[in-house]
C-alpha cells in the first residue's frame, strides 16, 4: 500500500509541475510578445517644423522684367493659282491649249486698346489667261487698300473716318472679231484709269469682331482718268468729263462687311457697298463681293469669289463676274 501511495503521489506531483511549466511558460511568452511590435510606433522620428524668413522684394521699373502687352492683330496671306491644260492635234473631243495663272496678296491688320480701334486692309490681286490662238485675258485685276481710325462711343457703336484707295495694275480690254475673223482688241481702262479716292467720317455699329456697318454720312470720292484719250474708246470715262482726268463728289456711302468660319476649314467673306451721289440720287452706286474659301489643309484651299455691281458711270446695266480658283496659299498670323 506504501508503495502504490509513493507512486500516486509522484504522479500527483508531476502533472502538477507540468502545469505549472505550461502555465509560466504561455505567462512568460505573453509578456515577451507584448514587448514585440510587429508595424513602427506613429511618430517616431522626430519632424521640425521650418522656420520661414519672408522678405520683401522690390521690384524696380528698370528691371529685367520687360513685359508688354501687344494691342496688334495681323494677318497676312500669299495664294497662287495655276490652271493648265493640253491636247494633241487629233483629240477627238476637241479643246484649246491654255494655261492660267492668278496670284493675291493680302494684310490685314486691327488695334485695339481702351476706346481706341484702328483697322488696315491691303489686297493685292492679279490674275491672266492664255488661249492658244486668242489674246491674253485677264481673269482679275484689283489694287485695293481701307484704312480706318475709330473712336468708342458706346458697347457696339464708334465714331470713325476712313481713307479707301482702290485701281488696277494692267490693261483692261473689251474683245471682238473684225470682219475677216480676226481678234481684236479695245482699251477700256488702266492702271489710276479708273483710281478712286474715298474719304469717309460717320459712325460705325460693330456689336462682334467679325461684323460692322459704316455709316458715312460725310463722304467725298475722287474719281482719276490719267489717260485723257481713254473716252475714245471708253465713252463713258468713268464719269470723268473728257480732257480732265479729276472728279469729285460729296456722297453718302454705307458699307458692310462680314468675315467668318461659317463651318469647319470653310469661310464666307463678303464686303457691301453704297455709294449715293447727293447731286444724283436716282444714279446710286452699289457693289457686292462675295468669296466662299474652303481649306483643304494647311497650304490648299478651293475658293469661289462673285462680284456683282452696279456703276452708272461704267455700265448701264448691272454687271457681275465669277471665278473658282484652286491652288496654294501661306498665312502668317500673330
Amino acid at each position: 500500500m506504501l508503495f502504490k501511495f509513493l507512486i500516486a503521489s509522484f504522479l500527483l506531483s508531476g502533472f502538477a509541475f507540468l502545469a505549472y511549466s505550461q502555465n509560466s511558460t504561455s505567462e512568460t511568452d505573453s509578456v515577451i510578445l507584448k514587448g514585440l511590435k510587429q508595424y513602427p510606433r506613429k511618430n517616431t522620428l522626430p519632424v521640425r517644423r521650418p522656420v520661414l524668413f519672408p522678405e520683401t522684394v522690390v521690384l524696380n521699373a528698370e528691371s529685367s522684367l520687360d513685359l508688354k502687352v501687344n494691342y496688334w492683330r495681323n494677318l497676312t496671306s500669299f495664294g497662287l493659282n495655276i490652271n493648265q491644260a493640253a491636247f494633241s492635234e487629233n483629240w477627238g473631243a476637241g479643246g484649246v491649249n491654255s494655261l492660267s495663272l492668278g496670284g493675291q496678296f493680302s494684310y490685314k491688320t486691327d488695334y485695339n486698346k481702351e476706346d481706341k480701334n484702328l483697322a488696315s486692309e491691303l489686297i493685292l490681286q492679279y490674275g491672266t489667261l492664255n488661249n492658244k490662238g486668242q489674246l491674253a485675258r485677264k481673269t482679275i485685276d484689283r489694287i485695293f487698300l481701307d484704312n480706318k481710325v475709330a473712336l468708342k462711343l458706346s458697347k457696339s457703336w464708334y465714331f470713325f473716318g476712313s481713307l479707301n484707295f482702290e485701281s488696277q495694275f494692267d490693261l483692261g480690254f473689251s474683245f471682238s472679231k473684225d470682219f475677216q475673223g480676226n481678234e481684236k482688241r479695245t482699251l477700256l481702262s488702266k492702271f489710276m484709269a479708273p483710281g478712286y479716292l474715298t474719304q469717309s467720317f460717320g459712325f460705325e455699329y460693330k456689336p462682334v469682331k467679325h461684323f460692322f456697318v459704316r455709316i458715312g454720312t460725310g463722304t467725298a470720292r475722287q474719281t482719276f482718268v490719267l489717260d485723257k484719250d481713254l473716252y475714245l474708246t471708253n465713252p463713258k470715262n468713268f464719269g470723268v468729263v473728257p480732257g480732265k482726268t479729276f472728279r469729285n463728289e460729296l456722297a453718302f456711302q454705307l458699307v458692310g462687311s462680314y468675315d467668318k468660319d461659317i463651318a469647319k476649314n470653310l469661310n464666307l467673306k463678303s464686303r457691301y457697298s453704297v455709294f449715293a451721289n447727293y447731286e444724283t440720287l436716282s444714279r446710286i452706286d452699289n457693289r457686292l463681293d462675295l468669296t466662299l474659301t474652303a481649306s483643304v489643309n494647311r497650304l490648299i484651299n478651293v475658293s469661289l469669289a462673285g462680284i456683282i455691281l452696279y456703276d452708272d458711270d461704267m455700265a448701264s446695266k448691272i454687271q457681275a463676274s465669277q471665278t473658282m480658283a484652286f491652288g496654294l496659299v501661306y498665312k502668317l498670323a500673330n
